[in-house]
């Protein structure tokens, strides 16, 4: 697992790059504020129901939550699964929110 900043998602989003974004928070939290990634809550990694992701296990996944610990869990799961390119972003969704505000 690396890390990656919120200021280095964004400029990559800005760029146009085709991006693998996983939000991992809970639906309500996504349906409160999320950047247009994936949603696939933790409790679904942990019990490997990653059935939609499963052919993406030697490409970049960018993971993300509220503040960055769900995430880092759901890097490491997905790491014991054979994912090999696993990213953290720093801090989450409230490090985006303080950075950017509400803005994708």
């Amino acid at each position: 697992m690396q890390n990656i900043t919120v200021e280095q998602l964004k400029s990559r989003i800005e760029a146009g790059e085709k991006l693998n974004v996983i939000d991992v928070r809970e639906p309500d939290e996504y349906a409160a504020f999320n950047i247009g990634a994936q949603l696939i809550p933790l409790g679904k990694i942990q019990a490997m129901q990653i059935e939609e992701i499963e052919d993406l296990k030697n490409d970049e996944l960018i993971i993300h939550c509220r503040s960055g610990k769900r995430s880092m869990t759901a890097c490491l799961f997905l790491e014991t699964m054979g994912f090999t390119n696993t990213k953290n972003l720093e801090g989450g969704m409230l490090a985006w929110q303080e950075k950017f505000g509400e803005n994708k």
